[in-house]
Protein backbone atom coordinates (compact mmCIF):
# COMPACT_ATOMS: atom_id res chain seq x y z
CA UNK A 1 0.00 0.00 0.00
CA UNK A 2 1.21 3.50 -0.78
CA UNK A 3 0.37 6.62 1.20
CA UNK A 4 0.11 10.02 -0.46
CA UNK A 5 0.07 13.49 1.09
CA UNK A 6 -2.05 16.05 -0.75
CA UNK A 7 -2.40 19.80 -0.35
CA UNK A 8 -5.96 20.86 -1.06
CA UNK A 9 -7.45 24.33 -0.90
CA UNK A 10 -9.66 24.69 2.18
CA UNK A 11 -12.78 25.60 0.23
CA UNK A 12 -12.39 22.46 -1.93
CA UNK A 13 -11.72 19.94 0.87
CA UNK A 14 -15.30 18.82 1.52
CA UNK A 15 -15.97 18.18 -2.16
CA UNK A 16 -12.68 16.31 -2.53
CA UNK A 17 -13.32 14.13 0.54
CA UNK A 18 -16.83 13.33 -0.66
CA UNK A 19 -15.44 12.23 -4.01
CA UNK A 20 -12.46 10.29 -2.66
CA UNK A 21 -14.68 8.26 -0.32
CA UNK A 22 -16.64 6.99 -3.37
CA UNK A 23 -13.56 5.14 -4.67
CA UNK A 24 -13.53 1.56 -3.39
CA UNK A 25 -9.73 1.23 -3.61
CA UNK A 26 -9.00 4.17 -1.28
CA UNK A 27 -9.43 4.19 2.48
CA UNK A 28 -9.41 7.28 4.66
CA UNK A 29 -8.00 6.24 8.00
CA UNK A 30 -8.18 9.48 9.92
CA UNK A 31 -8.50 13.14 9.19
CA UNK A 32 -6.22 15.20 11.42
CA UNK A 33 -7.00 18.77 12.35
CA UNK A 34 -3.98 20.77 13.45
CA UNK A 35 -4.30 23.63 15.89
CA UNK A 36 -3.01 27.06 14.93
CA UNK A 37 0.03 26.76 17.22
CA UNK A 38 0.97 23.43 15.59
CA UNK A 39 0.74 24.99 12.14
CA UNK A 40 2.87 27.94 13.31
CA UNK A 41 5.54 25.60 14.71
CA UNK A 42 5.59 23.57 11.49
CA UNK A 43 5.92 26.78 9.46
CA UNK A 44 8.85 27.89 11.65
CA UNK A 45 10.59 24.51 11.33
CA UNK A 46 10.09 24.46 7.56
CA UNK A 47 11.39 28.02 7.23
CA UNK A 48 14.48 27.20 9.32
CA UNK A 49 15.13 24.08 7.25
CA UNK A 50 14.73 25.90 3.93
CA UNK A 51 17.00 28.75 5.07
CA UNK A 52 19.69 26.38 6.37
CA UNK A 53 19.49 27.58 9.99
CA UNK A 54 17.75 24.53 11.46
CA UNK A 55 19.73 22.69 14.11
CA UNK A 56 19.62 18.91 13.91
CA UNK A 57 20.87 16.17 16.20
CA UNK A 58 22.34 12.96 14.87
CA UNK A 59 20.72 9.71 15.93
CA UNK A 60 23.91 8.73 17.75
CA UNK A 61 23.86 11.92 19.87
CA UNK A 62 20.12 11.62 20.52
CA UNK A 63 20.55 7.98 21.53
CA UNK A 64 23.37 8.85 23.94
CA UNK A 65 21.24 11.60 25.51
CA UNK A 66 18.21 9.32 25.88
CA UNK A 67 20.25 6.44 27.28
CA UNK A 68 21.87 8.77 29.80
CA UNK A 69 18.56 10.37 30.76
CA UNK A 70 16.84 7.03 31.37
CA UNK A 71 19.98 5.29 32.68
CA UNK A 72 20.04 2.64 29.96
CA UNK A 73 23.29 0.84 29.20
Amino acid sequence: MTQVVLNIEDDKLNAFMTFIKTLNYISVEKEIDLTSWQIEQLDIALDEHQNGIAKYTTWEDAKKDLFAKFKVK
